[in-house]
């Protein structure tokens, strides 16, 4: 019976004892998993952070996916609509170690409504209120710096391709023309401008000439937890409409967020934006919503690791003058 008893009592203490250090494993475990989501959770938010600042920079070294869909309305429309969804693929590629070429091409599905009155080929009256279709193609490549500095620059040529299977938005001609970029992205702003202009360089000789003027200029503001406040009008002149049906010019701002579905990060912007001069055909109010699926090159993730590392060296230089300042 004694014997029994001892065993008993050994029994007890071996699973307190395994209990305790159960619990302290777990505890352990835990601990390590919490912190190593606290780590990942600050390395999202520094990505997070420097994706913003590269997905406002049109020619940064950055593969993104852009859907940009456009609403306009009022105006010359009436109360008609106009909706136009540019699927904008960008690829920057490297040219050794000191270039880039920034490819970004633009591919508009347009919806427009139909002028009353209108008739397709043939002379029969068009029924639908809208149609649908693609517009001409554009291609733009910049050459840039892979390493910029203060000001970031870069130019290259446009194309405009005859691509378009929709009536209304048809030129039928082959387009070529200068592009450039030039931006500075001092602590949380991002700054600069896009200009291009494209002739007609072949394809239909009659009817209206593709001559047509493009100008926007970006200002983003950063706040914290990878938000933005922002403006991108797009300005425009078809030089060659009757002078006063030339211009398009919009004024107004958005918000824009960078998020995460699972690990894909994405950059989400709401803008809108009132054109306070337009030709008489055209909207007067335009609503634009855009999501861009961001994918870092190894360079510019490279890139931000070196600068993160700079400016922790930086830091801690400060701390040590200070010490050294307090102790005197």
């Amino acid at each position: 019976m004694m014997g029994t008893t001892k065993r008993d009592r050994r029994t007890l203490i071996v699973a307190a004892v395994g209990c305790m250090l159960s619990a302290t494993v777990t505890h352990v475990t835990y601990a390590q998993r919490a912190e190593t989501d606290a780590a990942r959770a600050d390395r999202q938010s520094k990505e997070e952070a420097s994706l913003a600042k590269q997905s406002q920079n049109p020619v940064a070294n950055l593969v993104s996916l852009p859907l940009q869909y456009n609403y306009y309305t009022g105006g010359g429309l009436g109360s008609a609509s106009e909706m136009v969804l540019n699927v904008q693929p960008v690829l920057p590629l490297s040219i050794g170690k000191s270039w880039l070429i920034v490819s970004r091409t633009i591919v508009p599905f347009v919806s427009i409504p139909v002028p009353a009155g209108s008739t397709v080929i043939g002379g029969n009256p068009l029924l639908t209120p809208q149609l649908g279709g693609i517009a001409d193609i554009q291609e733009q490549a910049y050459f840039t710096s892979s390493t910029p500095g203060k000001w970031t620059w870069a130019a290259g040529p446009v194309f405009s391709f005859p691509t378009a299977t929709n009536r209304l938005a048809r030129t039928g001609q082959w387009g070529l023309g200068p592009t450039a970029v030039v931006l500075t992205m001092p602590g949380p702003w991002v700054i600069g401008t896009l200009v291009n202009n494209l002739w007609r360089i072949g394809g239909d000789a009659n009817g209206h000439v593709l001559n047509t003027f493009t100008l926007q200029p970006f200002i983003n503001y950063n706040l914290p937890h990878a938000w933005a406040i922002s403006t991108a009008p797009l300005i425009t002149s078809d030089w060659s409409a009757r002078s006063g049906d030339r211009w398009t010019v919009p004024v107004g701002l958005g918000v824009s967020k960078i998020a995460r579905v699972a690990e894909q990060p994405l950059n989400l912007q709401l803008q809108y934006y009132h054109n306070v001069s337009h030709p008489d055909l055209a909207g007067s109010e335009q609503l634009r919503l855009s999501v861009a699926a961001l994918w870092p090159t190894a360079a510019s993730t490279a890139q931000r690791k070196k600068d993160e590392q700079a400016a922790k060296a930086k830091e801690r230089q400060r701390e040590r003058k200070s010490r050294q300042g307090s102790s005197h």
